[in-house]
């Protein structure tokens, strides 16, 4: 654990970010659930809050209510409410989300070095235009382990602030790139209606899984690509709707993509 001297010498936004870190453990470490080998003493926490407290950046009634949770926690013994109440002022002065906690390096960006990828695992996004969407499917494919994303020519930007928003950091991590559906080499598969359920799928160790607009689904030229390969990936509803929105469709596929290449005994299959 960083020393509270090193952490006083940190620049601010460093320090910040590296002290909301330092909360969000302590506060899994109080509930059982230790995210961390490494144990947590009250003490340094309380020493890590007093920081704070001399933080002259801070507006007025900011650090006049850090400073009186700090004297409250002193005399508590369940300091969690109060490490609750502190790291989510930290997490609104630094511009950060609740789920992005244990992707946040020092530097206040995700970390991708901790990202495990599986190689070959590639998806081509076929005019999906909502920036939400996007960022939701970067998101997606970043916790799954996906090597690469292809843009189609007419797919929303994933820099759009809307698509970042949904990302949350993501796009800055998992390598991207435009390309049309004819630049796509190797076999793919389609996830549309009409197809193998998602119980008989066999899935590929390396492909590239096309996914289409939210409107149109994936293109007459995709499916016939894609039924001339590896064919077409359906999930199975009982609803009236009888479809699902593009990103979680894609969510849906992907942890299972992702299960089957990772499942015992597989090559890829963590010791």
């Amino acid at each position: 654990m960083i020393t509270i001297e090193k952490l006083r010498k940190l620049p601010r936004h460093q320090r910040l970010h590296k002290i909301e870190k330092i909360l969000t453990q302590y506060e899994y470490q109080l509930v059982g659930k230790p995210l961390i080998s490494e144990l947590i003493h009250d003490s340094y926490i309380i020493d890590v809050v007093r920081l704070l407290t001399f933080d002259s950046e801070f507006e007025d009634a900011t650090r006049l209510y850090i400073k009186n949770l700090f004297d409250e926690m002193k005399g508590e013994s369940d300091q969690r409410p109060f490490v609750n109440k502190i790291r989510h002022v930290l997490l609104s002065l630094c511009g950060t989300t609740v789920a992005d906690w244990d992707f946040i390096d020092d530097d206040g960006k995700l970390n991708s070095q901790i990202r495990k990828i599986l190689p070959g695992v590639q998806v081509f996004l076929e005019d999906i235009r909502s920036p939400f969407n996007v960022g939701s499917i970067f998101r997606t494919a970043e916790c799954f382990g996906a090597e690469k994303l292809y843009l189609s020519p007419y797919c929303a930007d994933p820099l759009h602030p809307r698509a970042e928003r949904s990302a949350m950091g993501c796009v800055r991590s998992v390598y991207w790139e435009r390309r049309s559906l004819d630049s796509l080499e190797g076999p793919l598969f389609a996830l549309e209606t009409g197809g193998t359920p998602l119980d008989q799928f066999i899935f590929p160790e390396k492909a590239t899984m096309v996914i289409g607009s939210e409107e149109l689904g994936v293109s007459s030229e995709a499916l016939q690509r894609a039924d001339a390969s590896l064919g077409r990936l359906s999930i199975p509803t009982i609803g009236a709707k009888g479809s699902l929105n593009v990103g979680v469709a894609f969510g849906i596929a992907m942890q299972r993509w992702m299960e089957s290449i990772l499942k015992p005994g597989s090559a890829d299959s963590p010791a």
